[in-house]
């Protein structure tokens, strides 16, 4: 079973959260018992369960560009003023 990210099983709500832990834990279970089969389509399930997550992430980085291109676009400004 492969794990997500600590940044988005940091963005999951609660109920997510415990989803994801549920499923991992039945995953697990079924390599332990070399169900791989069965273990790839609980793994598709928890692809498909973390993606708002993802969705979260992203959105945060581009909240944190906006917010280094509007410093940056102010620095340029205080320096134009600087320079009249």
């Amino acid at each position: 079973m492969r794990h997500c990210s600590v940044q988005v099983r940091g963005l999951l709500t609660r109920e997510e959260l415990d989803r994801y832990n549920a499923l991992m834990e039945v995953g697990h279970y079924l390599e332990q018992q070399n169900q791989y089969d069965l273990s790839a389509v609980v793994q598709k399930e928890i692809d498909i369960l973390i993606l708002p997550g993802i969705e979260r992430l992203k959105e945060k980085g581009r909240q944190r560009d906006r917010a280094d291109e509007e410093y940056l676009a102010s620095l340029r400004a205080a320096l134009e003023d600087d320079d009249e």
